[in-house]
């Protein structure tokens, strides 16, 4: 029996565009194939669009655990079935210790208890990631089909108060790239703690914290290409950084 995924499909075949699935304002990466691959668990893939992952949650039985800031329930992915435990898990954290726990003998996403760690890592990223806001959005938004497009335009628009082709105007293209190569400063200075022994924040091993950094850079590869200026210009920062760790994660995808 195969775990069921359900994640956000994207304009490029076999793609998530879900920055939990493949996490600003809880905008769900590709965190949860990362892990299931890493923990070598077979696993299948139902793609639902934004409009429709309220009606899954009333099919799987499940609440959202968050609202929007007008008070509504706010519906996101990734959402895992086990058929094994016949367990529904929302909110791609607490699938991460789900699947640690349930599956120990699987190579560990929180590694040496470092659970707590890890996630204040996250934290602390994120907390990073304001200046670039509306580069990710605007990332995002250009690779969602359109039934989820119209529904991210809505949902956005009636937050920022802005149109989405205003986020990131085209004379400003330059500057939302320098803020977001800025944000990537930080956390690359966290990386360089481990004084250069292997591609992740702990060295030579693999944690949560590589898969949200990862998966956040998904989303610009996944958006612009892997063959795009962009994207090469994004991985060549930080003296080549996110070269290296894109390159270790490739085995994971």
């Amino acid at each position: 029996m195969c775990i069921v995924l359900y994640d956000l499909p994207s304009t490029s075949p076999g793609c998530s565009m879900s920055f939990n699935t493949w996490r600003t304002r809880r905008l769900h990466i590709r965190s949860k194939r990362y892990c299931l691959n890493y923990k070598g668990l077979p696993f299948i893939t139902e793609w639902v669009e934004f409009p429709d992952i309220c009606h899954l949650y009333s099919k799987l039985g499940i609440a959202p655990n968050a609202t929007k800031a007008d008070g509504s329930p706010h519906y996101t992915l990734p959402v895992i079935y086990d058929p094994a435990t016949n367990v529904v898990i929302h909110d791609s954290l607490a699938i991460a210790e789900y699947l640690d726990k349930q599956y120990p003998h699987t190579p560990q996403v929180f590694p040496h208890n470092t659970t707590g760690l890890t996630q204040v890592f996250t934290e602390a990223a994120m907390s990073y990631m304001p200046p670039a806001r509306n580069l990710l959005l605007w990332t995002i938004f250009l690779c969602l089909n359109p039934p989820s497009a119209q529904f991210f335009r809505d949902d956005i628009e009636s937050m920022v108060g802005k149109k989405l082709e205003d986020l990131v105007p085209d004379d400003q293209l330059s500057e939302n790239m320098n803020a977001f190569q800025g944000v990537l400063g930080r956390i690359d200075i966290l990386y360089a703690k481990n004084g250069g022994h292997g591609a992740y924040i702990m060295g030579d091993e693999l944690s949560w914290a590589d898969i949200v950094i990862a998966s956040l850079l998904m989303c610009f590869r996944v958006s612009a290409g892997e063959d795009s200026q962009k994207w090469k210009e994004i991985i060549s920062w930080h003296d080549g950084r996110w070269t290296i760790l894109m390159e270790s994660m490739r085995r994971y995808e």
